[in-house]
């Protein structure tokens, strides 16, 4: 703001007022700064400082922010000073995000006048479940057939423009806006937190998620792919209305601390804002053809129906990536990103595969901090979680079916009758995650299974449910057997 003065002024009087101007901010030096006193440190241990630096990518001293997104949802009061703010939601409500345009007069001006598109996503906050998200999702499908976990409330949304729901990304939406409009869109989030969380004594702990966007500009292609900003924030949802019982029961808990114990946790925030962080990798959980620097692990074997083998859905395997000292430093930067290691890609640009396996423990940790450190040396090492329970299953070929009959009919004993097993190894111990595993095994989608029974006393069928399968043995057999179902093109499983 420019002020004009009214008064013309003589130098004196200007450099009299200039005088005691100084003379007045010298009169404070030399006294004790009492207990009251203005302390640095203590501004900058303030959680919105914290926040700043916790998922900064490098080098940003000099980088432009060009957005800024705000959800419209309260902050949990009961998390301490230098965690990462946690925002509860309610299932299925629609809220909104604000995109707000965060560059200054003449800062890029590329993306003036012209849209960008941001890709929203609601992934996993739990680096663990992270490594097993398609597995989890796929899981959520089979469970809630035809929902989304993530959609847009378009109605209520303001700017938005060409908004797209990939049928295959559940927890993905995208949409093109213009940065110099207002634009506000609102999102429902339908899955709920304690839907990945083990089943075992009731009262689970759901675990938490993160709302990340990337935005990117066009391209000399004209194509929305030259990443431009990216920010995310950790939230948990609960079924209808449970976000304001536990908003309700945090402030009430942190109201009961002694005033010394509340300072060291945060204020609660009307409005979350989302911090910088990374791009969000674009994994690729399926390829048809790996890369030779990469182990790619898959089997496939028929279905037999009846007895004669059925022409199963195409489905792409799965491939198990572990990196080989044989990778060349472009295959080791792409195994980096591919892991969600991008952090680190500029310190082993020039890195071979067989650089960073002779990394030590404490050279990665030193290289990339204590958590990263232990995450990225054991993504290095492969190493492997033993299952939490293995079945061995066989299907029963009709041929087979057919010499034992005629071994009884001849009174020949059955027992030198040969299986092939197959082992399916389950950590979740659920019936979705068994279903899968039978799909991925015999190479059909897991929509042709339409139930999975066990054959009980006198050969009733049992429907396995979660429960069945947390009470089975370890290294338990079972032979497979199929039926058709009558009122569909699906198909039973019966474990005999």
């Amino acid at each position: 703001m420019a002020w004009a003065l009214k008064l013309p002024l003589t130098d004196e009087v200007i450099e009299s007022g200039l005088v005691q101007d100084f003379d007045a901010s010298l009169s404070g030096i030399g006294q004790e700064l009492g207990a009251g006193a203005y302390s640095m440190s203590d501004v900058l241990a303030l959680p919105i400082f914290k926040q700043e630096e916790s998922n900064l990518p490098p080098d940003n001293e000099n980088k432009i922010l060009p957005f800024q997104y705000v959800l419209c949802a309260a902050t949990s009061p009961a998390i301490k000073l230098h965690d990462e703010t946690l925002t509860y939601l309610n299932q299925g409500q629609s809220y909104e995000i604000r995109m707000l345009d965060n560059r200054k007069i003449g800062e890029l001006p590329e993306i003036t006048s012209k849209m960008v598109k941001s890709i929203l996503r609601v992934v996993f906050h739990d680096r663990r479940l992270q490594y097993t998200e398609h597995q989890q999702l796929e899981g959520w499908r089979w469970n809630r057939p035809g929902d989304r976990i993530l959609d847009l409330d378009i109605p209520m949304s303001v700017g938005m423009i060409d908004p797209r729901a990939n049928p295959t990304q559940l927890n993905t939406v995208e949409f093109l806006w213009d940065p110099s409009k207002r634009t506000s869109v609102f999102i429902q989030v339908h899955c709920i937190s304690t839907e990945f969380t083990m089943r075992k004594h009731g009262g689970e702990k759901g675990v938490p998620f993160r709302i990340q966007i990337d935005t990117f500009k066009e391209n000399d292609s004209i194509e929305y792919t030259e990443h431009q900003h990216s920010a995310s924030c950790q939230v948990k949802v609960f079924k209808p209305k449970g976000a304001d019982r536990k908003q309700k029961t945090d402030r009430e808990k942190m109201e009961k601390r002694a005033p010394q114990e509340r300072e060291k946790y945060q204020s609660s925030y009307e409005t979350t804002i989302l911090t910088e962080c990374s791009p969000w990798p674009e994994v690729t959980y399926v390829s048809n053809s790996p890369s030779p620097s990469f182990i790619s692990t898959h089997t496939t074997f028929p279905v037999v129906v009846n007895g004669s083998p059925s022409e199963p859905e195409p489905v792409v395997p799965v491939v198990v990536e572990n990196l080989l000292p044989t990778a060349t430093p472009q295959d080791a930067l792409q195994w980096l990103h591919r892991n969600r290691f991008s952090t680190f890609s500029r310190l082993f640009t020039n890195f071979s595969g067989a650089d960073l396996l002779k990394l030590t423990r404490e050279d990665v940790i030193q290289i990339c901090g204590p958590a990263d450190g232990i995450r990225l040396f054991n993504a290095m090492k492969g190493r492997v979680v033993r299952p939490r329970l293995t079945v061995y299953v066989c299907q029963e070929s009709q041929q087979a079916r057919e010499q034992q009959q005629q071994k009884h009919e001849n009174g020949d004993s059955p027992n030198n009758t040969f299986f092939v097993y197959h082992a399916i190894y389950l950590e979740d111990l659920t019936a979705a995650e068994l279903t899968e595993k039978i799909a991925q095994l015999f190479n059909i989608s897991p929509r042709q299974i339409n139930q999975i029974f066990k054959q009980g006393p006198t050969g009733i069928h049992v429907l396995v449910s979660d429960e069945m399968i947390q009470n089975f043995q370890d290294e338990v057999c079972f032979v497979l057997d199929t039926m058709k179902d009558d009122t569909s093109d699906g198909y039973h499983i019966i474990l005999k």
